[in-house]
């Protein structure tokens, strides 16, 4: 198990209540948190125009070293790097699905300055299990 503690820096729609999320961790050069930030809002505008329900975005206060694995070693991340863990709410696994398959077809998209290095992104699907908002108590 790897864990840390996050700001969230960025928040839009309902963070919980979909079927399916998109998890990811990545690290960002520290000078770039506004740029990173920024960045977030236009990815918002995409995900939420494609069926996301919502989006959070939290950069790392607390995230240990540590001894066999961890985030940093996950990501790759440099001395001036911080970790970033976000997640995107989908209503279902297929509205995700389209909705990458029409990112991968947005030319706009492509022109896009990412404030990090996107090849040291690590993402995963994850379908949802127990959500304690909606069982019985």
């Amino acid at each position: 198990m790897i864990w840390g503690g996050f700001e969230t820096i960025f928040e839009q729609g309902d963070a919980v209540g979909g079927d399916y999320y998109q998890g990811f961790a990545l690290a960002v050069p520290a000078q770039n948190k506004d740029a990173y930030t920024d960045m977030a809002g236009k990815g918002w505008d995409m995900v939420r125009k494609s069926g996301a329900l919502g989006v959070v975005e939290a950069w790392g206060e607390d995230v240990p070293h540590g001894k066999r694995t961890d985030f940093h070693r996950a990501t790759q991340a440099q001395d001036d790097e911080v970790i970033v863990f976000s997640w995107i709410n989908w209503p279902d696994r297929a509205t995700c699905d389209a909705a990458a398959k029409a990112m991968e077809q947005d030319t706009d998209m492509a022109q896009w300055e990412m404030p990090f290095d996107g090849k040291r992104m690590i993402w995963g699907g994850f379908s949802t299990l127990f959500d304690s908002a909606s069982s019985p108590r």
